[in-house]
């Protein structure tokens, strides 16, 4: 059965994932089709993107999540999972770019410190990913394998 209307749009009230469930975003955007005055503030956009992240729509995600890392600077919250998002969606210099700035504001994250060390290891620099692996080991109370 071939049915391109089943392919995920986050974009639209009707859009469903290719399994055929709806959309993760589709319910949120629903909640606001009646009301014309609503502007979408940067948590509900926020909320939006992790529905999306959890999806595994990994792209849509990161764009909504960028949009709202400008108006929101020092979340490191958002920060993590727009590098996140990055990360799975083979956007890998922008991970790094996200995951250095988040290493150079909070330098105890350890989420943060691990997957900077995979991302330069998917990117093959493994030399560089070295120390951020044994700082992600230190700080998640692996000392003694370090």
């Amino acid at each position: 059965m071939n049915n391109e209307l089943s392919v995920h749009d986050s974009t639209m009230f009707n859009a469903y994932q290719p399994n055929g469930e709806p959309a993760a975003d589709r319910w949120v955007t629903a909640m606001r089709l009646f009301d014309a005055d609503h502007v979408e503030t940067p948590a509900e956009r926020w909320e939006r993107a992790q529905l999306l992240f959890e999806s595994r729509d990994y792209v849509k995600a990161a764009e909504l999540l960028a949009a709202v890392a400008g108006e929101v600077p020092f979340q490191t919250d958002l920060h993590l999972l727009l590098a996140r998002a990055y990360y799975h969606s083979a956007q890998l210099n922008k991970a790094e770019a996200q995951l250095r700035v988040i290493v150079d504001r909070a330098p105890v994250e350890h989420y943060a410190h691990l997957l900077l060390g995979r991302t330069l290891e998917r990117q093959g620099r493994p030399e560089e990913a070295a120390p951020w692996l044994r700082l992600a080991a230190a700080f998640g109370g692996e000392l003694a394998e370090v």
